[in-house]
C-alpha cells in the first residue's frame, strides 16, 4: 500500500477546512486504502473540542483503521460536522454526527448525586446522536450560549491555574489559539491543561526538573510522573495533559452554572424538536482508567436501576457506552437494563489522544454486534430514511 508523504499528511491538520479537504483530495489520488472490516466508531472528537485530529484528519485516520462507518461527537460544538461529512463522502466512509454536553438533573431523584461526571454532582454527560444536517443551525443556537457560559468560567479557571502554579497563563494568547473557538469550536479544561503543559515544558524541560515540580502539587504522585520518563517520546505532551487532568483538575475546577449545563428536561425537548436521539453516557465505577485521565472512584453503579427509572421517566430512550471502559459484569448489567426499558444502545471510543486507537479490540467481540447495527441505524436516521 502506498503511503502519502508526511508533508501531505500534515496538511490534513492545516489551518482551514478548505486546505484540509484539498489535502485529502490529493491523498485520495495518491494512496491505496485498506478494505473496511465492518467495525465502527461513532464517538470521535476533533479539534472542535479537544483532539489531535481535524475533522478531515479524523476521517482519514478512521478510514486507515479500516472502519466501515465513523461518527463525530465534539463537546458542545457542531462546528466540524460539515467538514467531517464532506471528508467522509470524499473518501467513501459513511458518517454520523452529534455532540456531547452536560445536563443538570436538578429537581430529579439524581439531584445531589455523583452521576457520570467526576467534577460536579447533579450534572451528567449526555450525547445527542443522529443529528441531521438540516438541524445543525438549531443545534448551534442551542450550544452557543453553553459555550459562552463556559468561556466565562474558563477565564476564571485560567486565573486560578496561574495562581496555583505561579505560571502566568493568558487565556486569549495561550489557550484560545489551541482551539477552534473562532469557528464554533469549544474550549475545554483540556485546552487549559494543554496550554499549562506547554508552559511547564518551556520552563522546566522534559526531565527530572519537570517531574520534581509536578510531584510538589497535591494530587500528583511519584508513580504518575514516572510515565514521563522518556523526553523523546513524540506523545510526551499528551501524556502530560492526561496526568494533569487526572490529578490536577480538582485544584482549579470551578463548578459549571445552569446556562452551561442546561436542564435535562430542556434537552429532552431539544432532541424531540430536532428528531435527534438523546443518550445518557454511562461511565460506571472506575478502577483502572483506560485513558489514564480519570481517578478510580464510584459513579452510578450503586443505584443504576433507579437511574434507569429516572432517565426513562424523563423521556431519554438511549444509552451510550464504551466496551473497552468497563468490565463484562458492568456491561451485562447495563445491557440487561437497556433491554428492559427498550433503550437504544450506542457506542464508540472517544478519541482525544494519539495514544488511542480508532477502534478498540473489545468492540470487535461478536457480543457487541448490536452496536454496529445501531450505528447504521443512526446513519439512516440522519438521512431521513
Amino acid at each position: 500500500m502506498k503511503t502519502p508523504p508526511d508533508v501531505l499528511l500534515a496538511k490534513l491538520n492545516a489551518k482551514t477546512a478548505a486546505e484540509r479537504l484539498e489535502a485529502l483530495r490529493e491523498i485520495i489520488l495518491y494512496a491505496d486504502f485498506p478494505e473496511p472490516d465492518g467495525n465502527v466508531n461513532n464517538h470521535i472528537h476533533t479539534t472542535y473540542s479537544f483532539s489531535p485530529y481535524s475533522p478531515t484528519k479524523a476521517v482519514y485516520m478512521a478510514r486507515m483503521a479500516r472502519l466501515s462507518a465513523a461518527g463525530i461527537i465534539d463537546h458542545e460544538s457542531v462546528g466540524g460536522v460539515l467538514e467531517f461529512r464532506e471528508a467522509g463522502r470524499m473518501i467513501g466512509l459513511p458518517t454520523t454526527a452529534g455532540f456531547e454536553f452536560r445536563a443538570r438533573f436538578s429537581g430529579t431523584p439524581l439531584d445531589g448525586r455523583k452521576i457520570n461526571n467526576p467534577d460536579q454532582d447533579s450534572v451528567a454527560y449526555m450525547t445527542i446522536q443522529g443529528l441531521s444536517d438540516a438541524c445543525l443551525e438549531a443545534a448551534e443556537t442551542f450550544l452557543k450560549p453553553v459555550r459562552e457560559a463556559r468561556e466565562e468560567r474558563n477565564l476564571r479557571m485560567c486565573v486560578r491555574l496561574s495562581e496555583i502554579t505561579g505560571i502566568g497563563l493568558d487565556y486569549d494568547s495561550d489557550v484560545v489559539p489551541l482551539s477552534e473557538k473562532q469557528n464554533g469550536g469549544s474550549v475545554t479544561e483540556r485546552h487549559l491543561l494543554c496550554a499549562l503543559s506547554l508552559k511547564f515544558i518551556d520552563r522546566y524541560g522534559k526531565g527530572q526538573e519537570l517531574r520534581d515540580k509536578l510531584i510538589s502539587y497535591p494530587g500528583i504522585s511519584n508513580s504518575a510522573v514516572e510515565k514521563l520518563n522518556d523526553p523523546d517520546d513524540v506523545l510526551f505532551l499528551y501524556d502530560l495533559i492526561g496526568l494533569l487532568k487526572a490529578g490536577f483538575v480538582e485544584s482549579f475546577y470551578i463548578p459549571a452554572g445552569p446556562v452551561e449545563c442546561p436542564d435535562v428536561r430542556d434537552v429532552v425537548r431539544f432532541a424531540a424538536e430536532t428528531d435527534s436521539i438523546l443518550a445518557y453516557a454511562y461511565i460506571g465505577d472506575v478502577t483502572d482508567s483506560v485513558t489514564g485521565d480519570k481517578k478510580a472512584q464510584a459513579y452510578e453503579d450503586d443505584y443504576i436501576e433507579e437511574l434507569f427509572e429516572v432517565i426513562y421517566g424523563l423521556g431519554i430512550r438511549a444509552v451510550a457506552y464504551m466496551p473497552a471502559r468497563n468490565t463484562r459484569e458492568q456491561i451485562e448489567r447495563l445491557r440487561n437494563l437497556c433491554d428492559r426499558y427498550g433503550m437504544l444502545q450506542v457506542s464508540g471510543e472517544d478519541i482525544n489522544s494519539p495514544r488511542q486507537a480508532f477502534i478498540s479490540e473489545a468492540s470487535k467481540d461478536p457480543y457487541f454486534a448490536n452496536l454496529k447495527e445501531s450505528t447504521w441505524f443512526l446513519i439512516e436516521h440522519e438521512r431521513g430514511k
